[in-house]
C-alpha cells in the first residue's frame, strides 16, 4: 500500500493550492480518507476528512470554508483544495487512510500514511 501526496509548495497569504493523494494497493471506494498537517514543533492534527461514500465530509475549525476535500473513484485519488491560504496554514501536510470507512479526526484510526509534502505561505 502506498499513498502519494503531492502539490505543495511557497505561495503568499491569500493564495490557493491543491493537494493531491494518489493511492495503489488499496481503493479508497472502502476506505475513509483524510489529510493531517504538521507544523514544526507542534502535534501532527487532523485537518480534513471524508467518509468512504464520499458524500459525508469533516473540517477541522479553522480551516472550514476555506478547504475542500474531494475524491475521484476512478483515479483512487483524494484532493485538498485550500483557499485563502494563511500563514498559520504552514506544516507538512500528509493524507491517510482509515480502514474503517468513517474519514474522522481520529488519528489512531488512520492505517497508512503518505509521505508529506510541505505547504509553506509566507505573510
Amino acid at each position: 500500500v502506498q499513498l502519494q501526496a503531492s502539490g505543495g509548495g511557497l505561495v503568499q497569504a491569500g493564495d490557493s493550492l491543491s493537494l493531491t493523494c494518489t493511492a495503489s494497493g488499496l481503493s479508497i471506494s472502502t476506505y475513509g480518507m483524510g489529510w493531517f498537517r504538521q507544523a514544526p514543533g507542534k502535534e501532527r492534527e487532523f485537518v480534513a476528512g471524508i467518509i468512504w461514500s464520499g458524500d459525508k465530509t469533516l473540517y477541522t475549525a479553522s480551516v472550514k470554508g476555506r478547504f475542500t476535500i474531494s475524491r475521484d473513484y476512478a483515479k483512487n485519488t483524494v484532493y485538498l483544495l485550500m483557499n485563502i491560504l494563511k500563514p498559520e496554514d504552514t506544516a507538512v501536510y500528509y493524507c491517510a487512510a482509515d480502514p474503517h470507512g468513517l474519514g474522522n479526526s481520529e488519528i489512531s484510526l488512520y492505517r497508512y500514511w503518505g509521505q508529506g509534502t510541505q505547504v509553506t505561505v509566507s505573510s
